[in-house]
């Protein structure tokens, strides 16, 4: 590697992205100062209702072993096999995410995962991690970026900026504010999502499934919950803003009547639920899609900076993560230059970013629309039988989820293939119909 390690790089968010970065290049020797408007996580309560539980599958643990994090963060994950189905009748079914019994995702609290990386970022001598800075303004040019701490300005001068400042990025913004192209594109759902809670049980067991994760599908309105560690379920009711089965509308007749006509199944935990929908606001559900993510070799974005998508794939923490793996490759290439560098990093990437925020808007009309319908049930017991007696096939699902060398567009392209071959088989034949050595010849060619 040819790269200046003198050159001063700052990384502006200490989220997950930013984090997982400043270990690796603090691993590599070079010069880190990491800053997070935030204060230190490992001293302060965060604040509930913020955030979506996490589903940590391959391509995030690929870039957590890259560091030697693989098996520490193991330890406070939750295996998930598959998507238990409750319908409005009561009844469920667990739809496994694979055929092979040794895939699955893992649900991880954000805040836990956040601790450890900053902690292990904190490890190198080389790596400054500053909290409480409040990043308001960026130079590109000069690259210099602009803070506000303990009701202060200060200015911190450096060589590279990288920003990893999430999907609100001030880096971003400076970055196309200067180029002023039309390449950039924030796109919001017409639904937001809130986040409630399931307690523990009273001898602080699982009131509900543990190793599932759980969906109520409603058509145009949907609820999931993700276990956690310490017995309780993160639960995220995703509406519309307006119309029927509207946040809007649960405002005006109840939260209790909504929950008691549509998920009957929950009611044995409706103080809480009730408690926690009054308490936490209303998120935003937005995909960023922008480029190029680099200026000069200055500048650089990542993660959900560069782009922001939905939860319904489970793959935003896993994507951002796979930032860093790929940004790790491309290092390895022995770059004379940091402009180099950065369009080699983004020329690769970008792609990947584009089709797995489709793939994530596509997820949450399956989610929301599809899961519970028939043609996609029978979909998915073809797919868990190809899977299981033949290695070879992969669902789409388990082309994003479980292939961690697969690039995300070619995942896309090959199972959306897949889909729309099996959903219109199904919808012509029984499954027992079905000559499954021919099938998996046709899929696989």
């Amino acid at each position: 590697m040819s790269l200046d390690k003198e050159k001063n790089i700052l990384i502006v968010g200490a989220g997950l992205c930013g984090s997982l970065l400043a270990i690796r290049l603090g691993q590599l020797g070079f010069n880190v100062c990491l800053t997070e408007k935030r204060s230190d996580i490992r001293t302060t309560t965060v604040d509930g209702g913020r955030s979506i539980n996490l589903a940590l599958s391959d391509r995030g643990l690929k870039a957590l072993r890259m560091v030697g994090l693989e098996h520490k963060i193991r330890e406070i994950c939750i295996p998930m096999y598959g998507r238990m189905l409750h319908f409005e009748n009561g009844e469920t079914k667990l739809s496994p995410y694979s055929g092979r019994q040794d895939e699955y995702i893992n649900s991880v609290s954000r805040n836990d995962l956040n601790r450890i990386l900053i902690e292990e970022a904190d490890i190198h001598p080389n790596v400054e991690i500053l909290f409480d800075h409040d990043c308001i303004d960026v130079n590109i040019d000069e690259s210099k970026a602009q803070f506000t701490f303990n009701g202060k300005e200060r200015i911190i001068d450096t060589d590279i900026i990288i920003g990893t400042d999430g999907a609100g990025s001030i880096v971003r913004k400076e970055l196309f504010d200067k180029r002023n192209d039309e390449k950039l594109s924030i796109e919001f759902l017409d639904h937001g999502y809130k986040e409630l809670e399931i307690p523990p049980g009273e001898s602080g067991g699982y009131q509900i499934e543990k190793n599932a994760l759980h969906i109520w599908p409603r058509g145009d309105y949907m609820i999931i919950a993700l276990p956690n560690m310490d017995g309780s379920f993160t639960v995220t009711m995703f509406n519309a803003y307006q119309g029927a089965n509207s946040f809007e509308e649960i405002d005006q007749t109840g939260f209790r009547k909504y929950i008691e006509d549509g998920f009957s199944d929950l009611m044995p935990f409706i103080e809480d639920l009730e408690k926690s929908y009054h308490e936490n606001p209303v998120g935003k559900l937005g995909t960023v899609k922008c480029y190029p993510w680099q200026d000069e070799g200055k500048t650089l974005i990542m993660g959900d900076a560069a782009h922001a998508i939905v939860p319904f794939y489970g793959q935003g923490m896993n994507a951002s993560f796979e930032d860093v793996t790929i940004f790790n490759e491309v290092l390895d290439q022995g770059h004379e230059n940091w402009e180099s560098l950065f369009q080699a990093f983004q020329t690769r990437r970008h792609p990947s970013a584009v089709a797995i925020a489709d793939l994530a808007v596509d997820n949450f009309y399956e989610m929301r629309d599809h899961v519970a319908d028939e043609d996609f049930i029978k979909k998915r017991q073809l797919e868990m039988k190809l899977e299981q007696e033949y290695p070879a096939y992969y669902s789409k699902y388990s082309l994003v989820t479980f292939k961690e060398d697969l690039p995300y567009e070619e995942a896309k392209a090959k199972g959306r293939a897949q889909d729309e071959y099996l959903l219109k088989l199904v919808k012509e034949k029984a499954l027992s119909e079905i000559d499954l050595n021919k099938l998996v010849e046709t899929l696989t060619q």
